[in-house]
């Protein structure tokens, strides 16, 4: 039995779906970001990639919630 995704990861597949990039390249793209917080990075992603506030939101808690890059 497989366990339902639930919080920001539900929306990945429909991210990369609408988008056309997997979701490690999203994630990349906001480490590589110089913005740090939660709002200034969902409105970059809105305004830069056209993303929807929904997904960008989605992306940005997912990834800060990780921390720092590894490596």
């Amino acid at each position: 039995m497989t366990a339902t995704v639930k919080g920001p990861a539900s929306y990945f597949p429909s991210i990369e779906k609408k988008y056309g990039r997997p979701v490690a390249e999203w994630k990349d793209l906001i480490r590589s970001s110089p913005l740090t917080k939660h709002m200034e990075l969902v409105a970059w992603l809105k305004a830069e990639h056209g993303l929807g506030h929904g997904h960008a939101n989605a992306l940005v808690a997912h990834t800060l919630a990780e921390g720092p890059a590894k490596g």
